[in-house]
């Protein structure tokens, strides 16, 4: 299952998986954060609540031994509230001296506010954690039972903190609190969790489109440019990485076009110069008295001069490339079957998928026309089907003739390569019909293979580039 989505994620696009590890990775760390601090917002306050009621307790001792016993009801019930209570006792309300260290520090620092020394008993209950009393001190039951009948209210409720301060008259000013904290609560964290996972997302997705944007143009250049097509310059944009790489790809381009244009045209050149010579020897061959050495020489002359324009058509027609265009592939191989059948070729064509591509479609058709045509002349019949493979178009020729040897199947696309053994000279052709119709399809982004099928005869198979089925 994990290869699988890992495998996936692989196979997606660049700003997907950007997006996703740094969504997820965020993610983690905000769980992770949310696990080890989410209470510290709440026992902090806790503190703070605690240490109020401390420094409230200190300032009431002071205030009731400094003012007469007349006023020490009113002031005690004008500082307690719904949630701390003040009295005063003959007796403590906690009796025995602290037993843990948290309660022994904060005896300690009471007493070291109060002049002069006196007994301070403190008992922590629960002190907003949950828990129960776990120790004998004071018992809640016992502490709500001590209060003043004015401050019962206070007993209803879940005591966490009681103290007992000894007064200068001998007397005992009890303390008892029920602080609620703020309850837990994970809102606040997750609604900062989403806000920054969508800034993040927003961020990246922005950058990561401004690098892919220039990146998808390069990919389709790259393929435009090898399917042979003409295009012009990319804009140079995005990140200085991206912009070097666009950059390099257009004077690749550049050299590439001009490297080609300039065999071409040298092609061209030579062989529209080897025609006067050619066309000078053929005539002094005329005036040779041997008939047998004059037809020869003329034979010869004649293949020469065959491949010369054969040589300059093929020139002609890369110097001048037409625009690619979308053609329906089917019903083109279609119409060159029906232009063979006219002609009173054996030629079919079975029923395929309406398939739709981008091509040069009179340069293809020239290429699918020599294959065809390569079949009828050594294969007397010719059967083509067309179907779709995923992102391939397929189209297979079998024709019914006596095949080529399995080592020189590779052979047969070299320029000016003719098999004499079987192939005879007397069919025509000069060796140039499949170099011209490989380097077309290779020119569209396709393959040619050629193989000698079980049921006899010669089978040559073409695929071409065509969009993903959606």
């Amino acid at each position: 299952m994990i290869r699988r989505i890992a495998d996936r994620l692989r196979a997606t696009s660049l700003g997907t998986q950007l997006v996703g590890l740094l969504l997820l990775a965020v993610v983690a760390a905000q769980v992770i954060s949310i696990w080890l601090f989410h209470d510290e917002r709440r026992l902090a306050l806790l503190e703070v609540a605690r240490d109020n009621i401390l420094m409230r307790s200190i300032s009431m001792v002071q205030l009731l031994e400094s003012t007469p016993a007349t006023y020490h009801t009113s002031i005690l019930k004008a500082s307690s509230s719904r949630f701390t209570a003040f009295w005063t006792s003959e007796n403590p309300v906690v009796k025995e001296d602290a037993d843990t260290q948290t309660e022994q520090r904060l005896e300690t620092y009471l007493g070291s506010q109060l002049t002069p020394d006196r007994e301070v008993n403190l008992d922590l209950l629960a002190i907003g954690h949950g828990k129960q009393p776990n120790h004998q001190n004071a018992d809640p039951a016992q502490v709500k039972r001590g209060f003043p009948a004015r401050l019962k209210r206070l007993a209803k409720r879940q005591v966490d903190l009681v103290l007992s301060i000894q007064l200068a008259d001998g007397g005992w000013l009890n303390v008892a609190t029920d602080y609620k904290p703020p309850p837990r609560t994970l809102y606040p964290l997750l609604v900062q969790m989403v806000l920054t996972i969508g800034a993040i997302f927003i961020i990246v997705f922005l950058a990561v489109r401004r690098v892919a944007k220039p990146l998808r143009h390069l990919a389709g250049a790259a393929e435009k440019l090898g399917r042979g097509e003409d295009l012009p310059a990319l804009t140079v944009e995005g990140p200085s990485e991206v912009r070097a790489v666009t950059r390099a790809f257009n004077e690749m381009q550049d050299r590439l076009t001009r490297f080609v244009s300039d065999r071409t045209r040298m092609l061209a050149a030579i062989s529209h110069d080897l025609r006067t010579p050619i066309t000078s020897l053929r005539l002094r061959a005329e005036f040779i008295d041997d008939e047998e050495n004059r037809e020869k020489i003329i034979e010869t002359l004649d293949e020469m001069s065959q491949m010369t324009e054969a040589t300059l058509e093929f020139a002609r027609d890369e110097a001048n490339k037409e625009d690619a265009v979308r053609t329906d592939l089917t019903s083109l191989l279609e119409s060159i079957a029906a232009d063979q059948q006219d002609l009173g070729h054996s030629v079919s064509v079975s029923d395929g998928d309406r398939i739709i591509l981008s091509c040069r479609p009179l340069s293809l058709k020239r290429a699918i026309r020599n294959l065809i045509e390569n079949g009828i002349r050594y294969g007397e019949r010719v059967e083509a089907t067309i179907a779709r493979d995923d992102s391939e178009a397929v189209i297979r020729f079998r024709d019914f003739g006596p095949g080529i040897p399995g080592a020189r199947l590779a052979d047969v696309f070299e320029p000016f390569v003719r098999l004499e053994e079987s192939r005879s000279e007397e069919t025509g052709g000069i060796g140039l019909g499949l170099s011209i119709t490989r380097s077309i399809i290779h020119a569209h982004g396709g393959e040619i293979t050629l193989r000698n099928h079980p049921d006899g005869g010669l089978e040559a198979t073409v695929r071409l580039p065509v969009e993903p089925s959606s």
